[in-house]
């Protein structure tokens, strides 16, 4: 790709009270191979020296190279925003062709943006880009698990993200992190305003799977770090973590998909415009989520209407299947 047809590169860069971390996440934007042209730092009303260390960091850099140093624009929430807002914010108010959203506390492998440059190089109009992650401790030793092994991404659960399939893939649960992600600045035109009943990755994702479609590199990216103060994280549940799920009260958590649900029911069909099949699984999602959402308190008489979903192949269409009726069936409201 030649300089004159090089996509401009921003990264969006959501923080806050991210000192301890974030001179390194830094550093490898810095030392990437296919230089980006600008950091948008989007800070989360931090009460400790986020942004003045951010910009300590990229003026040493400058300072001390003589290569090219990407512009640093750093945005102050003196409010805290929350976190799908406070990235919004970085996104749009990125200059970039492409944007690479960014946590505080990772490190990038040196070609993370190379290689998803070359994604968007081969899929003329493509939308996003994500990628598998090595997971990290706070002092950066492997923790012996992969972002895709965790969350159960394998091989034919790749393709199909990575075709046609995506947006039925994605109605049933997100497997795709923002950290790990590149997206078109159309994606981003397109899915603005967020839902607040989203975040911010899941949101785009499932706008890319609607629109020019989704990439996904099978190799590690990034090291994607998990401690004590990830805002988002992944873990693997063990026997007696999924046993303990069951114990939870259901209220909330339905509540937040039936919210989820009714935003993607009202915004999907005018973004993916004409496409009937969008509108209808999307209000098929809806539907879903009310019925979950009327489940009686009492567990006998959840049987018929649970069983009554169960054979029509909703929960295996919108959801995780059989766990999501086990659930139904056993957590307390």
């Amino acid at each position: 790709m030649s300089a004159e047809t090089a996509p401009r590169v921003s990264v969006a860069l959501g923080t806050h009270n991210g000192v301890r971390f974030l001179p390194q996440q830094l550093e490898s934007i810095l030392a990437q191979t296919s230089p980006v042209n600008e950091i948008v730092l989007s800070d989360d009303a931090s009460s400790d020296n986020t942004t003045a260390l951010a910009r300590q960091v990229v003026a040493a850099h400058r300072a001390a190279t003589d290569a090219s140093t990407p512009e640093l624009v750093v945005l102050d929430n003196s409010t805290a925003l929350g976190v799908t807002a406070n990235f919004e914010q970085a996104l749009r108010a990125a200059s970039g062709d492409l944007i690479a959203l960014c946590d505080q506390d990772d490190v990038w492998h040196p070609d993370r943006v190379e290689r998803a440059l070359r994604e968007f190089a081969a899929r003329p109009g493509l939308d996003l880009v994500a990628a598998e992650a090595r997971l990290v401790d706070d002092a950066d030793e492997p923790i012996g698990s992969s972002l895709f092994e965790t969350l159960g991404v394998d091989d034919g659960l790749r393709r199909r993200l990575a075709s046609d399939a995506a947006f039925e893939e994605l109605l049933k649960r997100n497997v795709l992190t923002g950290a790990t992600m590149m997206v078109s600045r159309s994606l981003v035109e397109r899915a603005a305003p967020f839902p607040a009943s989203w975040v911010h990755d899941e949101w785009l994702a499932m706008v890319a799977s609607v629109g020019g479609g989704i990439a996904v590199v099978a190799e590690p990216l990034i090291d994607y770090r998990q401690h004590g103060g990830n805002q988002i994280g992944v873990a693997r549940l063990g026997p007696g973590g999924r046993v303990a799920r069951l114990r939870e009260p259901r209220t909330e958590r339905n509540a937040k998909l039936l919210a989820r649900a009714e935003d993607l029911a009202e915004r999907l069909p005018s973004i993916a415009t004409g496409d009937a099949h969008v509108e209808s699984e999307a209000r098929a999602k809806l539907d879903h989520e009310l019925m979950r959402q009327a489940i009686p308190p009492r567990r006998l008489r959840r049987l018929t209407p649970v069983w009554r979903e169960w054979r029509s192949g909703a929960y295996s269409r919108y959801g995780r299947g059989a766990q999501d009726v086990l659930r139904d069936l056993v957590q307390p409201v």
